[in-house]
């Protein structure tokens, strides 16, 4: 590369008017990345996301055996629920935390709240009790997610963090195998309880091993200051309440109501946080979807709540249209987490000047899975549904690296955090009101009536059929969102 070319590179801008460092994001092998500098942070990023991801299917696997010995077979939907209500509100209060009171001390404390609802949750005597410690390790979870993609902007050089982002990626493919594999076993050969001590223990380990770890403190972005947004992040809370609400138990009637007005309480919510000043929780170009961060947060949003289908209603139609058995379909399922991981990793060293491109690539691929499942769930066979939901997955594990370091590239100096932690927490927003949405289309459609094969199919094919419109939205959002690098790409002179 030429000095003329470096120059030309940064005076290249774009949209948001910040110069873009083309050539930081270029090929970067394994063996360069995994130095022993790096191999510290990526081992605590990657345990406390592990944490998050591992914890829900443990419990998923245990649930049966659970209900069995404490009851409460009516309220096991809040047990999801409630874990992502607390997952959405530490993960929009992490940023600030992270502001205030630096990564490691924040995700520390996240590790210990995660711990303390583990023990509540094993200690639990009637379903009500194991519901309150799910809250709260959702409040540990969730912020230990977010926290972990703010500390891969702050621990990682720009270069290193498409590689971090994607074996991070890759644990949520190895999630997929273990975690009913490990809940299988406490549940076979000790106790329920056990799994969530299991856990505990881990969480306790991750704090220590942050507060012990050493090397240099990184840099604060920035400090906020003034007291602590509790009325906004309780706002917050009540949105996500009333869609969860919504979505566990369907009645047309009162579900659409909710929803409306946990849409309504969102809006109010973000409307207020933009005015927060320096307490914001969230990034200020959020609803600017003009703004090339803003249609990337709505391309996350959109294709989230796009994808909710399979997951959610998934074993139900394939049980009922197909016959096959719970293993079967669990690996279904999971083939989506295979091919976002197996893509994740072999696309993580490609060059700067081919990131736009694989963003459009993957999310194309992506509207390709929804909209394939419309037809291959309702009509088979099975192994084009699995093909299908690989190729959901393989489209989010392409660039989803490439999404998150794009856009922090983009934001100004002092909202990358906010950013980083804006992304996942938007995502599950995407993924708590897709699950109301198609449970509404579900109920419309049928899906009370699955021993009747005509309601089933028809069932099948509108869940992931309605989601067309908003898997559109999310498409022109990623070519907004990709446009502003491509023009400021185009301006470099090679």
């Amino acid at each position: 590369m030429t000095d003329a070319t470096k120059i030309n590179m940064n005076e290249a801008e774009h949209a948001v008017g910040k110069t873009l460092d083309l050539s930081a994001s270029d090929y970067v092998p394994w063996s360069t990345f995994l130095t022993r500098k790096n191999v510290v942070p990526l081992a605590l990023v990657s345990l406390a996301v592990w944490l998050h991801a591992g914890d829900s299917l443990v419990v998923a696997t245990m649930m049966p055996t659970m209900v069995a010995e404490v009851g409460g077979a009516s309220l096991v939907g809040w047990s999801i629920s409630l874990y992502q209500i607390g997952s959405i509100v530490a993960g929009a209060a992490s940023a600030l935390l992270t502001m205030q009171y630096g990564v490691r001390r924040a995700m520390a404390l996240a590790a210990l709240v995660f711990a303390l609802g583990c023990l509540v949750s094993a200690a639990g005597r009637t379903m009500p009790e194991v519901l309150v410690g799910r809250l709260v390790q959702g409040f540990g979870g969730g912020g230990l997610v977010a926290m972990s993609f703010v500390a891969v902007s702050l621990f990682f050089e720009p270069r290193y963090r498409a590689r971090a982002l994607a074996v991070i990626s890759t644990l949520w493919g190895i999630a997929a195998f273990l975690g009913p594999v490990i809940g299988s076993f406490f549940v076979a050969y000790a106790n329920w309880r056990w799994g969530f001590g299991f856990f505990a223990v881990k969480a306790v380990l991750l704090a220590v091993w942050i507060g012990l770890s050493s090397g240099e403190r990184p840099p604060q972005l920035a400090m906020a200051h003034g007291s602590f947004p509790l009325r906004r992040l309780s706002l917050l809370a009540f949105a996500v309440v009333l869609i969860s609400f919504a979505g566990v138990e369907v009645v047309l009637g009162r579900t659409l109501p909710l929803c409306l007005l946990g849409l309504f309480t969102l809006y109010h919510f973000l409307r207020l946080d933009q005015k927060a000043g320096e307490t914001r929780l969230f990034p200020r170009e959020l609803l600017e979807f003009k703004n090339p961060i803003g249609a990337g947060l709505l391309m996350c949003l959109s294709m989230s709540f796009s994808t909710v289908g399979l997951s959610a209603f998934g074993p139900l139609l394939l049980a009922a249209l197909h016959e096959v058995g719970p293993l079967q379909i669990g690996y279904v399922i999971a083939s989506a987490a295979i091919g976002w991981s197996v893509l994740a990793v072999s696309t993580s060293g490609i060059a700067a000047a081919h990131q736009g491109a694989m963003i459009r690539l993957g999310m194309g691929t992506v509207a390709l899975g929804v909209l394939g499942l419309a037809i291959a769930v309702p009509y088979g066979p099975l192994w084009l549904v699995a093909l299908f939901s690989f190729a959901e997955g393989a489209g989010f594990g392409m660039c989803w690296h490439f999404i998150m370091g794009r856009m922090t590239s983009m934001a100004p100096q002092e909202e990358v955090q906010r950013l980083s932690g804006a992304i996942p927490t938007v995502q599950r927003i995407g993924y708590a009101f897709g699950a109301a949405y198609v449970g509404i289309v579900a109920n419309a459609s049928g899906i009370l009536s699955l021993d009747v094969p005509e309601k089933a199919t028809n069932a099948a094919f509108w869940i992931f059929a309605s989601s067309a419109p908003f898997v559109l939205l999310g498409l022109f959002a990623a070519v907004s969102f990709t446009r502003a690098q491509t023009e400021a790409t185009n301006r470099v002179t090679p």
